[in-house]
């Protein structure tokens, strides 16, 4: 019995397919079927039923496998336990990110990649609910995301920003002759906003539903330099970070009041759990490098 046959095992399962398993171990099909039945033959039972449109366990295969992904996970133990001996970073570190934000993480990636080749670096983009998942799930190791109405208390944090969130209208808005406004004078507006799953959105549907209404959402995108660009055409009110509301030269920027809406941008990786010295190292290079603004 093989490490490589259990590890395909585990794929099979888990993707209940042998091509998308073939894919994820990165080895021709015939060749993860091949080592399969290999184990099968060893053990003298079949552990896959491959009669169905997709992979299913037998018996005799979902007994095997809490033992197979015990197996493994020893050994990925043993392999931790070595590196943090010797000092040695190596493997797979997996990164998340929000889009538009001013953290640069390009020159994190490849100063880190420099410093260690031996690890392979994989980027995501996604909304920050998303990205949570994949911290929770540890589909990732880290990632920037922006904080919502509520902090998630089971992972770890680190502020790279913390600022007011603005609203901003074209300069011949019938708002544009104030400099700032009640949130309850949005009840009414046509909004421009980003989607919900990302960090302003969470904090402008948490205020509006505490000043008892439901915010009149009338377009929304994921970059927020494009909520800019359909607010200075007149197309509504953008809820916007202020750094952005106010550098935009055919927008007007309106504090919100009443309450004051505030945005984070942060850092955050798994709390508990155990985690690769890759990835703690990226980590700490990280905090050290992204200062709050």
């Amino acid at each position: 019995m093989e490490l490589r046959q259990l590890e395909y095992f585990v794929a099979v399962v888990e993707e209940a397919s042998f091509t998308r398993a073939a894919q994820r171990v990165h080895v021709a099909q015939p060749g993860v079927s091949a080592q399969i039945r290999r184990l099968e033959r060893e053990l003298g039972q079949e552990l896959l039923d491959r009669s169905g449109r997709s992979v299913r366990l037998t018996e005799a295969g979902a007994a095997v496998l809490p033992h197979a992904r015990a197996a493994l996970a020893a050994v990925a133990s043993a392999r931790l336990a070595v590196d943090e001996l010797t000092g040695l970073v190596r493997g797979r570190v997996a990164v998340g990110t929000v889009t538009s934000h001013d953290a640069n993480l390009p020159a994190l990636l490849a100063e880190f990649h420099e410093d260690h080749p031996g690890v392979e670096i994989t980027l995501t983009e996604a909304n920050s609910d998303q990205l949570v998942d994949g911290l929770r799930s540890g589909r990732l190791d880290a990632a920037i995301i922006a904080l919502g109405a509520e902090t998630p208390p089971d992972l770890g944090l680190h502020t790279i920003v913390d600022e007011e969130i603005a609203a901003a209208v074209s300069p011949g808005h019938d708002l544009a002759r104030h400099t700032a406004i009640p949130l309850t004078e949005l009840r009414d507006q046509p909004l421009i906003s980003l989607p919900p799953g990302t960090g302003i959105r969470s904090h402008l549907d948490a205020a509006c539903a505490a000043a008892g209404f439901v915010p009149r959402i009338a377009f929304e995108a994921g970059n927020p330099a494009v909520l800019g660009e359909l607010a200075a055409r007149g197309l509504g009110v953008a809820v916007l970070p202020v750094s952005l509301a106010t550098t935009h030269p055919d927008l007007h920027a309106l504090t919100i009041t009443d309450p004051e809406l505030r945005g984070c941008l942060a850092l955050a990786w798994r709390a508990q759990g155990p985690i690769s010295p890759a990835a703690r190292t990226l980590i700490q290079r990280a905090r050290q490098v992204f200062t709050t603004g």
